[in-house]
């Protein structure tokens, strides 16, 4: 079982969390998510999370050097991405960045939410920028000195909250999102993924520890791709929640492997992708943001054939697909995600430290798919939460898809179910209508998916 000794005064027994990564800051248009953020915490707290796990921008505000009091975000070009969960922002916006974070954590404390602060800094946020002045001021850190820079300005995040007496919202702060599959990886020799965690060991302990020197009192820690279990013995030293990613795939990964999704460009065909496709789909090479905009395909970590595919697929025919190989692959993933659980639960117990899941569990479908929302998935999102509380585990989000950002958000009872689950409650009354206010309004208008079903 998890430990959950040296918790923050005040931390719930079980973290609920919805994942808003960086969308609270790039979706505050007309209409978007989270134009409103008291609904948004409103909303989550209907569904019964209690904790939200957020890119905080950290760096940008503190390290950066980039003026961001007028901070202008928006789509990543064109109708490039739109088709792509997370991905899909519809409005520019001009924030003042420190003062929206500000905001945030005011709703936060009103709406009795508390944050799990991290950085997606050095995979995609500055993808969502208008200008490159953020991602080039990112990559001009040395690569051996990014954790700890990261390490800074989170510190710096932790004194301004203290200073606007917001810290109390803070449940603990990781360096930085899935560091094994982000640009902390450059200049190691190795590639992104497995190899990159023992290599990265080094580099995440001395930002742990420079953290630590100027906040002995918070929990700090990094957090995992996946569950790493053939490296868990290179988690650093000083981490002090283990935070991990138990995202499944099996059959998404075959289709991934099958059409070359996260292979090189060069090797991918809309030929062998034909399958997936609408009709009229241009070619791989002529599909992007945009000239002025070519910076932000070095910006993010995802590949332009996944973005393509997620686009222009016809999303019936890639629900279509999961649905005809799950069969062969259920046993597998459900026998994964069991021992992935199982070994970090007990790696965690061992150092006596707690376990969250940060992130979970299908994997990464198009924007206009329903496999995790639809009777398959969501009965993976229970099986998960069910080994979670069964686990010990001190946290876990609903889905990766369960915040304001995606439609499963529509799926209120679900939520409830689901945190039931991990909390070993009894759901509160379940609603009618799974649309609820919180639905975003391109999931609604323009998918046309059919409400979900259970």
């Amino acid at each position: 079982m998890s430990a959950t000794r040296n918790l923050p005064a005040g931390a719930p027994e079980k973290l609920v969390i919805s994942l808003w990564d960086f969308s609270w800051y790039v979706r505050t248009g007309p209409g978007e998510p989270f134009e409103d953020l008291d609904a948004a915490f409103a909303q989550a707290v209907e569904r019964g999370c209690n904790a939200v796990r957020i890119c905080a921008m950290p760096f940008l505000l503190f390290r950066s050097g980039v003026d961001t009091s007028a901070l202008r975000l928006g789509p990543l070009g064109g109708e490039y991405g739109q088709g792509v969960r997370w991905y899909d922002v519809a409005h520019e916006t001009t924030i003042d960045a420190r003062q929206h974070t500000l905001a945030f954590f005011r709703a936060a404390q009103r709406h009795g939410v508390h944050v799990i602060v991290s950085s997606w800094e050095y995979q995609q946020s500055p993808s969502f920028a208008l200008d490159p002045d953020w991602y080039e001021a990112l990559h001009a850190v040395d690569p051996d000195e990014r954790a700890e820079v990261l390490a800074d300005a989170h510190a710096d995040l932790i004194d301004l909250l203290v200073a606007e007496g917001l810290d109390d919202r803070v449940l603990f702060t990781e360096l930085h999102n899935e560091v094994q599959i982000g640009f902390l990886v450059d200049g190691l020799g190795v590639e992104r993924g497995e190899a990159a965690v023992p290599a990265l060991t080094d580099r995440l302990e001395r930002g742990i520890r420079r953290f630590k020197q100027r906040h002995p009192d918070r929990l700090c820690t990094v957090n995992y791709a996946g569950v790493p279990v053939g490296a868990l013995s290179a988690v650093p030293p000083s981490a002090e929640v283990l935070v991990v990613h138990p995202y499944a795939y099996g059959n998404l990964q075959e289709l991934i492997d099958v059409f070359g999704l996260r292979g090189p460009v060069e090797e991918f065909s809309r030929e062998r992708a034909a399958p997936l496709l609408r009709p009229g789909a241009p070619e791989v090479a002529d599909w992007g943001p945009g000239e002025d905009n070519a910076w932000k395909l070095d910006a993010t970590v995802v590949s332009l054939p996944e973005v393509y595919v997620h686009d222009w697929c016809d999303p019936e025919a890639f629900d279509r697909w999961l649905y005809d190989r799950w069969g062969e692959h259920r046993l597998a993933v459900e026998q994964k995600l069991t021992l992935w659980l199982e070994v970090a639960a007990d790696w965690a117990a061992a150092r006596g430290v707690p376990l969250v899941l940060g992130e979970g569990y299908v994997g990464y479908t198009p924007k206009r798919g329903r496999f995790e929302e639809g009777p398959v998935g969501a009965e993976l999102c229970r099986r998960a939460v069910r080994e979670a509380h069964r686990l010990g585990a001190w946290g876990a989000v609903v889905c990766s898809n369960a915040a304001p950002q995606h439609s499963m958000w529509a799926d209120v009872a679900l939520q409830r179910e689901c945190a039931a689950l991990l909390t070993g409650t009894t759901p509160t009354d379940q609603p009618d209508q799974p649309d609820q206010p919180g639905t975003t309004h391109h999931d609604r208008a323009d998918d046309g998916a059919q409400e979900v079903r259970r």
